[in-house]
């Protein structure tokens, strides 16, 4: 296999009433120094100019395919995105690719993007998913939108795809995102988001809203997180950390607010235990340690839930 073939990229986008970004993300994709082998584009159920702002890229590259899901009659976020980049997934053209990425539509990236997030991938066999770091427009301000080193930007997800198919893809629930990084890391797999002057990205909204407003984007965040194990007292870190930006305060009470909400309600939880004392091990070693983790550290009985 030659070094090209080593930079097979399949991308997923699942959009719906996208028409005000897609123009953007289409120019960032297309732009490119390096073309994915395929892009395939969901449409699940626009009722807006979407649908003719993708037939005309469909139209003019090749390698841009579009899928038209049936309309649920309401955008779906959390479980309703990953049941629409499936639907795209088992629709794939390209069967031999190397990476795979669930691209948002309210991005702009650098020319460079892949080219140099493949260059961090060839340097490091063991990296399984990676990111550039995120950003707002703010007067003509670039605000970085806060996140772990060992987190994938969310809008972004680029996995290689021997880790994706290690965990065994996203899982349909919500904070499937924050799912898919930590069986990564438990697969042995190293996830990073990484501050570069080539993969730094735009994005058009809040990191954390809902189409429904921050306030509910950041409750869901929380639900998400009880869903997914987040230890409560962890949860109140997470809180902290995100008080110090926008929406300042308010946005870290919600996040707990939701946590708890969840927890009042006896929320399912994320049925898998061994994968819910890795994730304690490992938050209650970063609380001690205030860093990124290289290994995940072996659960201890104390934090472990029945």
């Amino acid at each position: 296999m030659n070094n090209q073939e080593k930079k097979r990229i399949v991308l997923i986008s699942p959009v719906r009433d996208e028409e005000v970004f897609m123009p953007s993300i289409i120019e960032s994709i297309t732009q490119q120094t390096i073309t994915p082998v395929e892009w395939l584009i969901v449409d699940d159920g626009s009722t807006d100019k979407t649908p003719e702002i993708l037939a005309e890229a469909a139209k003019k590259y090749p390698w841009i395919h579009i899928e038209n899901k049936p309309d649920r009659g309401v955008r779906s976020v959390g479980p309703g995105v990953v049941e629409a980049f499936y639907y795209g997934y088992e629709r794939l053209k390209t069967k031999e690719y190397d990476f795979i990425g669930k691209l948002d539509a309210d991005l702009k990236l650098p020319c460079k993007y892949f080219e140099t997030l493949l260059d961090f991938f060839a340097k490091d066999c063991y990296l399984g998913a990676a990111s550039g770091k995120s950003f707002l427009e703010e007067n003509d301000t670039l605000i970085e939108e806060r996140s772990s080193d060992e987190m994938v930007a969310g809008q972004i997800n680029f996995y290689r795809r021997k880790c994706f198919e290690d965990i065994g893809g996203f899982v349909r629930q919500v904070h499937w995102d924050g799912i898919a990084y930590h069986r990564a890391r438990m697969k042995g797999w190293r996830t990073r988001s990484i501050r570069h002057p080539d993969l730094n990205f735009i994005h058009q909204r809040l990191m954390g809203s809902s189409y429904k407003g921050v306030f509910t984007g950041r409750l869901r965040w929380g639900r998400g997180q009880y869903f997914m194990g987040t230890h409560p007292l962890y949860i109140f870190a997470i809180g902290v950390y995100r008080m110090m930006e926008k929406p300042f305060i308010i946005g870290g009470i919600s996040i707990v607010l939701g946590y708890f909400q969840a927890m009042l309600e006896s929320m399912p939880r994320y049925d898998d235990l061994d994968f819910r004392k890795s994730l304690h091990a490992w938050q209650m070693a970063r609380l001690k340690l205030g860093k990124p983790l290289e290994s995940i550290p072996d659960p201890q009985p104390d934090l472990i839930e029945g």
